[in-house]
């Protein structure tokens, strides 16, 4: 098939690399020229993947035109906030494509998960999937083996989608539920900010493990307030991408929530870790999605605290551990 790829971070390019190896034709598209640059003379981009080397059948342009037309597919691989953007431009050349988009966030002030933002920009011709699960970009790209899950409205779309990537080291899984999907990984983004704090302060195994299991009663709680299935948060999209997120060296989030357990103010944590966090992003919408659902999320309040108003990280791991006694079941 023709697949265009909407964004060349490390994460469009490492599924670029993956449906290449699929013999897909893939173009990807950045309104970088200095990375399509990279990209078509050195068939690498060092500052998202450094000692990766991609196939020299990957194109990339900065022309989305060139990039959307003839593809049968998009991935829409950009930050969560630049989602409805790009995806008002990708309506400009859109026909008949299923657009998969593969970032993980809630928008800002409408507080809409990212398919809706989409579906409002794009209008209704065009099928909408979300890939999403525990699969970090760099081992991806070094075809170590993952598991994700795709939604989709239809069960058509879900299960092409899900052929297309699908190999002997990226397996997929569809799934009907995805308001649980993009639930999940968005909420999960805001924990892992937590775990690398806790990194940060010091603390161990028996803390970060409190804070995961915590973290996905969160989790949970907003998700089935809102409308996802329980088997979605306790699979791929749900406790795995929270694991993952939470313990992993890849993780943005939790590199930067790290650095803030080191003392290091949000602003020169984010400059260090030099890509976008996008647990971040998230951090109020999620609390904002709280108050909307009457649903109680400590964890991601404290979050926002230290985040946004200055509160000290082990202030507020204090403050959690000293909440009122509350029955686990």
């Amino acid at each position: 098939m023709k697949i265009g790829v909407i964004g060349a971070g490390s994460w469009g390019l490492a599924l670029a690399g993956l449906l290449i190896d699929n013999g897909h034709a893939v173009k990807v598209w950045s309104r970088n020229s200095d990375e399509t640059t990279e990209i078509n003379e050195k068939h690498e981009l060092k500052r998202y993947l450094p000692g990766v080397i991609f196939s020299e059948e990957l194109r990339a342009y900065t022309d989305m035109a060139e990039v959307v037309k003839d593809s049968e597919v998009i991935v829409l691989a950009v930050p969560s906030v630049a989602v409805r953007e790009c995806a008002k431009k990708l309506k400009l050349y859109l026909t008949t494509q299923i657009v998969v988009n593969v970032a993980k966030g809630i928008e800002a002030g409408s507080l809409k998960r990212l398919s809706e933002v989409i579906r409002e920009e794009i209008g209704s011709k065009n099928e909408i999937a979300v890939l999403s699960g525990p699969s970090h970009a760099e081992e991806v790209a070094k075809r170590m083996p993952t598991v994700v899950a795709v939604a989709a409205e239809k069960e058509e779309v879900r299960d092409k989608i899900s052929d297309i990537f699908m190999n002997q080291y990226f397996r997929v899984y569809p799934n009907s539920d995805m308001l649980g999907v993009e639930i999940g990984g968005a909420v999960k983004n805001v924990i892992a900010l937590c775990a690398g704090a806790s990194d940060g302060l010091g603390f161990g195994d028996n803390t970060k493990a409190g804070l995961i299991t915590r973290g996905l009663a969160e989790i949970l709680r907003l998700g089935l307030a809102m409308g996802g299935k329980p088997e979605t948060f306790y699979g791929l999209t749900g406790i795995g991408d929270l694991v993952v997120t939470c313990a992993s060296r890849h993780s943005r989030n939790h590199k930067a929530g790290e650095l803030i357990g080191k003392g290091y103010s949000l602003e020169d944590a984010l400059k260090e870790v030099n890509m976008v966090v996008e647990g971040v992003n998230a951090a109020k919408s999620i609390r904002e999605l709280g108050k909307r659902y009457h649903v109680e999320l400590p964890i991601t309040e404290q979050a926002c605290n230290v985040l946004f108003e200055g509160k000290d990280p082990k202030t507020a791991v204090l403050e959690l551990m000293g909440r009122s006694k509350k029955k686990e079941v």
